[in-house]
């Protein structure tokens, strides 16, 4: 078995404090991956046939070395970071981000309510794909806010983004639509995550948390830690693991 998609969680450090956090980052987090670890790792899976790695946090760009690593792997494997954005209107790290190359960055949009945040992401969006960076946005779909987020979603394609460029992202834990609202909300073929309408494991897909523990998803809480930075380490930490219904453990 290979994992062709990797998403490694850099640091548990993040500029905001979202109550819908599935892994409690926040501005004090002072746990990461090293540059080594991360680049080690990384290109053990690749030589055991991983295409594509994320990075996420946390926030990213506030891992000090994240520049040093995308430089190390590209041309390697495929390099995707997500990031909430707030960071990309300081003028040398948007310079460092577009320097660094990565093969695409999603933005986040956490409240499609806001005005002021879908008008940053788009403007950051567009600055960033005029300095060759392919972009997307994964867009937070509350059940309370499904009105909100169709409105940011229309803003989103008048500025030129359709669905191939949006992942509709339901808020898991609570307050979650369903995979009807998401598809009304969408209204064409669409991006989402693959538990959408079904819980369990993709055997093309795992999650490494800043915390260097492994799992079938994101949001699960069933993860064990890696008892090696290497590929056969992360098939030991995934042997037989279950996954846990991220609505059950809000409920419990």
């Amino acid at each position: 078995m290979h994992i062709e998609r990797l998403s490694i969680e850099l640091t548990n450090r993040c500029n905001k404090a979202c109550a819908f956090c599935y892994n409690h980052s926040h501005p004090a987090g002072d746990t990461c991956w090293q540059a080594d670890e991360v680049v080690g790792f990384v290109l053990d899976c690749v030589s055991q046939g991983t295409r594509a790695v994320s990075f996420g946090g946390g926030e990213p760009l506030l891992h000090t070395d994240l520049f040093a690593i995308l430089y190390r792997l590209q041309g390697r494997v495929f390099r995707s970071l997500t990031t909430n954005g707030l960071l990309l209107d300081d003028a040398t790290l948007f310079a460092r981000l577009v320097a660094a190359k990565p093969d695409k960055v999603q933005i986040s949009i956490h409240q499609p309510g806001l005005e002021a945040e879908v008008s940053r992401v788009v403007r950051q969006i567009g600055a960033l794909e005029a300095a060759g960076i392919v972009c997307g946005v994964n867009l937070l779909v509350s059940a309370d806010a499904l009105v909100a987020a169709s409105a940011a979603a229309s803003w989103l394609h008048e500025a030129g983004l359709d669905n191939r460029r949006i992942v509709y992202l339901p808020q898991r834990g609570d307050n979650t639509p369903s995979a009807n609202d998401i598809m009304k909300l969408a209204s064409a073929p669409f991006q989402s995550m693959s538990c959408l309408t079904r819980c369990g494991p993709s055997p093309r897909f795992c999650s490494i948390s800043w915390d260097k523990t492994a799992a079938w998803c994101s949001y699960t809480e069933a993860r064990r830690v890696l008892p090696a930075l290497t590929h056969a380490g992360l098939l030991a930490a995934l042997q037989d693991l279950d996954v846990i219904h991220c609505a059950r453990l809000r409920a419990a």
